[in-house]
């Protein structure tokens, strides 16, 4: 076939496709509100990320999931291992279509993050996650979860301790009080105890970038894994959001690389407001001159022209605590606070 007469087939053939009507992804999904706990309700244990190679990590998680008076059901693939993954995709993946479809179950619960999850997303049942609602929780590597299915189904999830996560009196209350209680709180960082017989705070400060106030959905995680499904259907809408993020065990460049993808992404482009909590153990590397945290955060952030600010106790930390996703919310960025302006789970 001739040049010509190949561009000439091909745009005609352009055309045609063109014509043919194309299934649109919408994530705009009218919001639903999982019911709240109550005391006996069961809790499925699942691993959709990192194994678990200890059998005694999952014993310390039911006995965690007994003390919030909980009934644990483990998943029939939880203490699978395949490498360093807790088994194969479709088996982790299953396990939680599994529960949502187990009207025993009102919690799921993951053992721990790693990594793993997003390559669960195209194996889930959102349909049958959107029928069957529930509370499912996590952080770290789960933010692809919890953003994916909030993303699919309009399902409030929760950015939360893992069943591994230490528990201590601040995380538990924060739990109780936002799942079983369904309360409206406020979110602040916490006082130190180091400072108590300080002058001045040291410790857990807030540096605001912008100042002011915004309204809007309460969206966000851990910055790597957000990233890593930049350009794929399980992401929300962020338009109006306000967007939480935070990381662990990054270079500083690489927390810069991170918040470029999502620029380039547009995902900065119509928030109402942003959120740098913790970056854990993430340095700069000297050697070389390096920007600082807050400089790199500062020159994505600033032009936006949005209240915003950095230093909030979201993260990798021992305190973990139950901030709900996709729901309405306050942010104050002279004070550092979230204020929820409604109950995360449904009451009857």
């Amino acid at each position: 076939m001739k040049r010509r007469q190949f561009l000439t087939t091909t745009a005609l053939t352009a055309v045609s496709f063109s014509l043919i009507p194309r299934k649109v992804v919408s994530n705009n999904f009218p919001l639903i509100k999982p019911p709240h706990l109550q005391p006996g309700d069961g809790v499925g244990i699942i691993s959709p990320a990192g194994a678990t190679f200890k059998e005694d990590d999952l014993n310390i998680v039911i006995e965690a999931i007994k003390a919030l008076k909980l009934v644990p059901k483990i998943g029939q693939h939880a203490l699978n291992r395949y490498g360093y993954l807790a088994g194969k995709d479709r088996e982790r993946a299953s396990d939680i279509n599994q529960f949502f479809a187990d009207d025993n179950i009102a919690l799921i619960l993951p053992i721990r993050g790693g990594w793993g999850s997003a390559r669960l997303l195209p194996y889930l049942d959102y349909d049958l996650i959107r029928r069957h609602p529930k509370i499912i929780c996590g952080f770290s590597d789960i933010t692809s979860l919890l953003l994916a299915i909030y993303a699919k189904t309009g399902l409030v999830t929760f950015h939360a301790p893992n069943g591994f996560s230490s528990w201590r009196t601040a995380q538990t209350e924060s739990f109780r009080q936002v799942l079983f209680s369904g309360e409206k709180l406020t979110f602040r960082n916490l006082p130190d105890p180091d400072d108590a017989n300080r002058l001045m705070q040291v410790k857990n400060r807030i540096q605001t970038i912008t100042k002011g106030q915004a309204k809007g959905k309460l969206i966000g995680g851990n910055l790597t894994t957000l990233a890593s499904i930049v350009g794929s259907p399980y992401l929300p809408d962020f338009t109006g959001a306000i967007l939480f993020l935070e990381d662990i065990g990054e270079d500083v460049y690489e927390i810069d690389r991170l918040l470029n993808q999502l620029k380039l992404a547009g995902i900065f482009d119509n928030l109402a407001g942003f959120i740098f909590g913790q970056c854990s153990n993430c340095s700069a590397n000297s050697e070389y001159g390096s920007l600082t945290l807050e400089e790199v955060i500062r020159e994505y952030i600033q032009p936006l022209k949005i209240p915003a600010c950095l230093g909030l106790t979201i993260g990798h930390l021992e305190i973990i605590e139950t901030i709900p996703i996709g729901i309405a919310v306050e942010f104050d960025a002279n004070q550092g606070t979230i204020t929820m302006l409604e109950s995360a789970v449904s009451k009857p």
